[in-house]
């Protein structure tokens, strides 16, 4: 079996809903409108595909993005930059099946060049296991916790990008820049990139 991943289209939206909404308690069920939303702020919005079937997404915002997680204004209360994954849902068939770690490459691939952080939300109440060892194992270090409504409760994680340091100093500074490729995300592509910005967030 091949998995591909690629950006999210508007088509996917139904399906990727259900994907959401059918995956137990580790994940809040949203509505279409909610879905729908994340196409007009998720930097990072890619779906995973086998056999031609979309099988898994994962959904990751900047700290720019008007989006009411609690989970994410806690996270920008504390850092100036990062990538917060705000969920990785697979269909039921596909879980622990190596798609989530596929994802993760992917995502860390994609905001090693951009963001300083990546950081996640797990529940530990009710407890997440898998994803709590998951996101462990990858490096995630606990920076806080949070109660929600419902009786709910979270352990909030972030990682460090030892690598943006190194093309921060190294490529992004007056004499030198990335090309604009490079940057790219699915919200700026065939946009300028604004390097000012990019080094003020540096």
């Amino acid at each position: 079996m091949t998995i591909t991943l690629r950006d999210v289209q508007a088509s996917d939206l139904d399906t990727i809903l259900a994907i959401n909404n059918s995956a137990g308690d580790s994940i809040i069920p949203i509505d279409g409108h909610r879905m729908a939303r994340f196409l007009d702020i998720a930097r990072y919005f890619r779906v995973a595909e086998a056999d031609g079937q979309v099988v898994g997404f994962l959904i990751g915002l900047t700290p720019e993005a008007h989006y009411d997680s609690p989970n994410f204004y806690w996270f920008k209360s504390k850092y100036d930059d990062f990538l917060y994954i705000d969920r990785v849902v697979m269909t039921a068939d596909h879980r622990r099946s190596g798609v989530g770690r596929l994802f993760y490459a992917d995502v860390l691939n994609f905001c090693e060049v951009r963001r300083p952080r990546l950081t996640c939300e797990v529940f530990i109440e009710p407890r997440d296991d898998v994803s709590l060892v998951f996101f462990a194992t990858q490096g995630f270090k606990e920076v806080g916790q949070l109660d929600l409504p419902n009786n709910r409760k979270v352990s909030l994680m972030s990682k460090e990008l030892e690598s943006f340091n190194f093309v921060s100093e190294t490529y992004l500074q007056p004499e030198k820049s990335i090309p604009d490729w490079a940057l790219r995300d699915r919200l700026s592509a065939g946009s300028h990139i604004n390097h000012d910005v990019l080094r003020k967030s540096a």
